[in-house]
């Protein structure tokens, strides 16, 4: 008797086009709870899905999760599957390969946040263009969250480690449930109002169920038209809300929102220093060269005052005369000294001094000296001065020299 022989890979492929062929396997929903989740590091996701009775094999590709996945699954979860059932030809194993995965009961909510945000962000409510700035050093702070959760806690410590000033003011807000979205909503409005310098809207991490508040639509419109700055910090990390989008900026949690919103106090009060040292020696640079240059003026002001005009030009005349003098002394030194001189060679030519002396001064009858016989005639009268008196004659005979 002849056998039909095939290799696994034949049955195993057979299987699988028999799964292919099943419209029902095609494209199906299942329900379960969640074990032996693990994230792999190429971004795939292997889980089983189990149920009171049975379980199966489940996995989620890398490419699927972006859109596919909108929560941190994990064990324990109860979930619905959206996917195809096929067979891992390499193993022999059929399991299921999922395109979507939703928390059990509430897929709704999903569409609907999806639905909102996409609404919200063609409105233009989560353009960059509207988001304010966080003041740089605020000093009053507003708090939205529940009273009495860890949020508000987290909150205060880390504030008050950053800066042991600032003012904290809390709106007890209602964070979840029924009458959670009026709360939140008189909370922003009440502490907008205030002129604060930041408001930190928040509460601790939760299901969507918890945090569904802070999706909600007239929330999103109450921190769009608030006119202080708000920081979102709903849930944990991995946590994201409508509230988070429409927020000038958004935490990772309650402690990050508390980070954001203070400054350190003792970096603030050292920079504080360090501009007050650089104000003084800028100031006592400043102060130095204007007393410098005040007295410069000062001095040119006294030069220019009309006394000191006058004793200057005063001194200056004083200084001029004494020259004066000294020049006109040494001057008239040098004429005396001339004087002498010329007086004792005219008195060496004294005519009286050589009458003196036994000469005698001879005129002729017109009254002129008579130095020569040639003008000389005889007869002619002639005077004669002599030291005591004059002498009259008369020429009777000449003779003149050889």
């Amino acid at each position: 008797m002849n056998k039909n022989v095939y290799s696994v890979s034949q049955i195993n492929t057979y299987i699988e086009r028999m799964f292919s062929d099943d419209f029902m396997l095609g494209n199906l929903s299942l329900s379960g709870e969640v074990s032996n989740c693990k994230y792999n590091h190429t971004g795939h996701i292997y889980f089983t899905l189990k149920d009171d009775k049975s379980s199966i094999s489940c996995v989620m590709f890398a490419g699927k999760r972006a859109k596919g996945l909108k929560f941190n699954m994990k064990d324990g979860d109860q979930i619905v599957v959206t996917g195809y059932v096929g067979i891992y030809a390499a193993a022999g194993r059929y399991q299921v390969y999922a395109n979507e995965i939703e928390l059990a009961g509430v897929g709704d909510l999903y569409q609907r946040f999806e639905a909102l945000k996409q609404e919200l962000e063609e409105s233009g409510m989560f353009d960059a263009m509207y988001k304010k700035p966080l003041p740089s050093h605020a000093m009053r702070i507003g708090i939205i969250t529940a009273p009495t959760g860890a949020a508000v806690h987290d909150i205060i410590r880390v504030s008050k480690t950053r800066n042991p000033f600032v003012e904290l003011i809390l709106y007890p807000a209602q964070v979840q449930g029924e009458g959670a979205v009026p709360s939140i909503i008189t909370g922003i409005n009440c502490l907008d109002e205030l002129n604060l310098d930041v408001i930190i809207l928040g509460r601790g991490g939760g299901s969507i169920e918890d945090l569904w508040a802070f999706n909600e639509e007239p929330v999103a419109r109450a921190i769009f038209k608030a006119n202080t700055p708000i920081i979102s910090a709903v849930g944990h990390e991995t946590d994201f809300t409508i509230a988070d989008f429409v927020a000038d900026k958004r935490a990772a949690t309650p402690s990050q929102a508390a980070e954001l919103a203070n400054f350190v106090y003792e970096d603030f009060a050292r920079s504080v220093e360090r501009y007050s040292d650089r104000l003084n020696s800028t100031l006592d640079y400043k102060l130095s060269s204007i007393s410098s240059q005040l007295e410069n003026y000062k001095l040119r002001l006294q030069s220019l005052r009309p006394e000191n005009k006058i004793k200057a030009n005063q001194d200056k005349l004083n200084h001029l005369y004494d020259r004066l003098n000294s020049l006109m002394n040494a001057k008239i030194e040098r004429y005396e000294s001339r004087l002498i001189a010329a007086s004792g060679r005219l008195d060496g030519l004294s005519p009286a001094k050589r009458l003196a002396s036994g000469f005698g001064y001879v005129t002729g009858p017109d009254g002129k000296k008579v130095d020569s016989v040639s003008n000389l005639s005889v007869g002619d009268s002639l005077s004669i001065r002599v030291k005591d008196g004059m002498l009259e004659s008369q020429i009777t005979s000449i003779s003149k020299d050889k």
